[in-house]
């Protein structure tokens, strides 16, 4: 996500508290927050597929291997 499109999302979060917004405000804030939210899963999901653990015997289990190309969310 740009960062204009951040700055986008704030503008309208301000108009919104101080004036209220227009339907096509109100879609367009909401068509950007999706984007945000998926990007913040993408890159959460992302991190979490890079973290390895110990195992009590000594082994290394990458989680992102082990968990990460499940389907779903």
């Amino acid at each position: 996500m740009t960062d204009e499109k951040i700055q986008r999302i704030n503008e309208l979060a301000r108009k919104s508290k101080a004036e209220g917004l227009t339907s096509a405000e109100r879609e367009e804030q909401a068509l950007l927050r999706q984007e945000f939210l998926a990007n913040v899963r993408a890159n959460l999901k992302a991190q979490l597929n890079n973290i390895s653990i110990e195992n009590e015997d000594g082994t290394i289990t990458n989680l992102g291997e082990k968990f990460g190309n499940k389907g779903g969310h």
